[in-house]
């Protein structure tokens, strides 16, 4: 029997017990696929990193959900980022990260967090990509347990990805969300598009006055997961989104999204979004992160 060691973080959060909690495996190239899977499901986080070698960048991340593998996690990464750099791994302000999304640069640097000094990790994402809903919109609020008059028309309902697939779902107001009860097992019969994406709901209205939009996120029934407190992708796309459907005309935006708040797992993740000279974006999505404990999982 081997024991391997995961470490448990929480990530776009400095205090434990919020924020989106990752697990990150150090040294992790030992390890079979198959293996992984087994890790990630018993370990029952959204997700759990393994950290492997990389010969074209720094390092390797691969993400596992309890279900499945995912091209790209944004708040595992930060876990790691954090985990590697408060561990003497990672000793740069500036790196470079393999994933099955790409090669993405990171940045890590420390600044004020409530008087005092936090390490502030920061990620480059995929270009992003966008593909209107062509499915039934009554279905798909129902899906949630809202109506189709919870909408926020004026905007689009649309998939859209930096390195995973999520349908970001534009909502009236921020009462919506305590009323949101999903069904994950009948998403992919309305997702027909893309079956394995996640819903992303979002709106205008807030809780902290800091923030710019209020989100949820409720996971593909194929990761295993119900609902993800803080999703560093699908922020990533919402910056994007915010240049492409609802500020045409900007050539950059930042500001910051709260998300977990209805899971009691606050979070804070803040995007940037900036038009490139080739027609493209530059999406970037930072936070921060905090050690929560070990644990030891058993492999046949």
């Amino acid at each position: 029997m081997t024991t391997v060691q995961v470490f448990h973080y929480e990530a776009f959060s400095s205090v434990a017990g919020q924020g989106n909690p990752a697990g990150v495996m150090l040294d992790a190239d030992f390890l079979t696929d198959a293996q992984m899977q087994k890790v990630a499901a018993a370990v029952g986080f959204n997700e759990t990193t393994f950290i492997c070698r990389s010969e074209e960048a720094d390092v390797r991340l691969r993400y596992f959900t309890p279900g499945n593998e995912m091209d790209l996690c944004g708040h595992a990464t930060m876990a790691s980022l954090y985990a590697l750099h408060t561990r003497g791994r990672l000793d740069r302000t500036e790196a470079l990260i393999e994933t099955k999304a790409g090669l993405l640069p990171v940045q890590l640097r420390y600044g004020a967090d409530g008087g005092g000094e936090s390490l502030f990790m920061r990620m480059r994402q995929a270009d992003p990509a966008f593909v209107p809903f062509e499915g039934d919109r009554d279905r798909l609020l129902a899906l949630m347990g809202l109506s189709v008059d919870d909408l926020d028309d004026r905007y689009p309902i649309v998939y859209g990805s930096t390195g995973v697939w999520t349908l970001l779902i534009p909502i009236r107001n921020l009462e919506a969300f305590s009323r949101m009860t999903p069904d994950n097992a009948a998403f992919p019969g309305v997702l027909t598009q893309q079956p394995r994406a996640s819903l992303h709901p979002f709106c205008m209205e807030t809780v902290d006055p800091a923030a710019r939009m209020h989100a949820r996120h409720f996971s593909s029934p194929f990761s295993g997961m119900v609902e993800d407190p803080s999703t560093g992708t699908a922020t990533g796309v919402m910056g994007a989104y915010a240049l492409t459907y609802m500020e045409p005309e900007a050539d950059r935006g930042e500001f910051m999204v709260e998300q977990g708040i209805e899971m009691g797992r606050s979070g804070r993740i803040r995007v940037e979004a900036a038009r490139t000279d080739d027609g493209g974006m530059d999406i970037r999505v930072s936070g921060q992160a905090v050690f929560v404990g070990e644990l030891e999982i058993e492999l046949d």
